[in-house]
């Protein structure tokens, strides 16, 4: 048998171990051939060297994620956990701050596809962002967005998705056209109260510094100068995106995001998600970030539940 003696000295404990030691429960529960004894600012910890090891550089994760983001969740550890510390130092990066939101609040890539999705925005005019829920496609995409904005590269963030949803139909919905469509962006307007006061928010919206609006909207317009963001594109027919994507104007960057897996158009109607996917991956200028279940920073269940399906899918 093999023993350390780990310090987290110069970090709160109860960051690192959790309310009511919840944090410490759980590295037992990822590590349950070892035995795991907190004392003071000192872990203690007893088993074979090989998953001594192990733990110990999940810790060297745990104690750099703690003094960089103050935080720790279990989700974190579930996610360090699955790991190593190569990838994870390697693509974090000097700084991935990506805006400063509200009340000193950093939005922050979290994962190397979320670092992925930042580089290539900075590379590139036009970024496909795909993959499962809670990865933070739409998420980092606002985000970048707003610093677009704030750095004067852009004139305007224009928001759009298409207002479709899993069975159901505009016309039921109460209201006038506004209120129709607000719960089907309302993802969008959360996103940005993140990232710039309430007010601002509200401020440029009213003088269309920022625009939310559905993918119909976008009809014959060119969209010079701006940010533009496709929401849930997975959910457009092959004309939609085709008019979208040729909306582009001078000095624009496009980010459209979606999952391939949660298409709600009605049956044999081709996703234009997955028809652009399809015929422009060969095409210079454009690039495709794939998030995956290992990105998902929602509660540690969504990841499990993505996983569950995809199993079933490949089935």
């Amino acid at each position: 048998m093999h023993e350390t003696l780990i310090s987290i000295e110069g970090l709160d404990p109860v960051v690192i171990l959790g309310n009511e030691n919840a944090n410490l429960h759980a590295l037992q529960g990822l590590f349950p051939k070892l035995r795991i004894v907190s004392r003071g600012h000192d872990i203690r910890v007893k088993g074979s060297r090989e998953d001594v090891g192990r733990f110990e550089e999940v810790m060297r994760m745990v104690v750099w994620h703690v003094d960089r983001y103050l935080s720790l969740t279990i989700d974190d550890l579930d996610r360090l956990s699955k790991s190593t510390e190569t990838t994870v130092m390697r693509d974090a990066g000097a700084d991935d701050v990506i805006v400063h939101g509200p009340g000193g609040n950093r939005v922050i890539a979290r994962t190397p596809n979320q670092h992925k999705l930042v580089d290539a925005v900075s590379e590139h005019d036009m970024v496909f962002a795909v993959g499962p829920a809670g990865t933070g496609k739409t998420y980092t995409a606002v985000a970048l967005a707003v610093k677009a904005l704030k750095d004067k590269r852009v004139k305007k963030i224009i928001l759009t998705r298409p207002a479709v949803e899993a069975g159901e139909n505009l016309g039921f919905l109460p209201g006038d056209m506004k209120e129709k469509l607000d719960p089907y962006l309302q993802p969008l307007y959360d996103a940005l109260n993140d990232m710039l006061p309430y007010e601002k928010v509200a401020e440029h919206l009213e003088n269309g510094v920022i625009e939310v609006a559905p993918l119909a909207f976008m009809r014959g317009r060119t969209l010079d100068k701006a940010f533009v963001i496709l929401d849930e594109a997975q959910n457009t027919t092959i004309p939609q995106i085709k008019m979208f994507l040729t909306r582009m104007g001078r000095d624009a960057k496009y980010i459209i995001t979606g999952d391939e897996t949660q298409v709600d158009l009605p049956h044999r109607q081709k996703s234009g998600l997955i028809h652009a996917l399809e015929v422009l991956k060969d095409v210079e200028g454009i690039s495709t970030v794939r998030l995956t279940g290992v990105d998902v920073m929602r509660h540690r269940l969504v990841r499990a539940v993505i996983t569950a399906f995809g199993k079933d899918e490949k089935k």
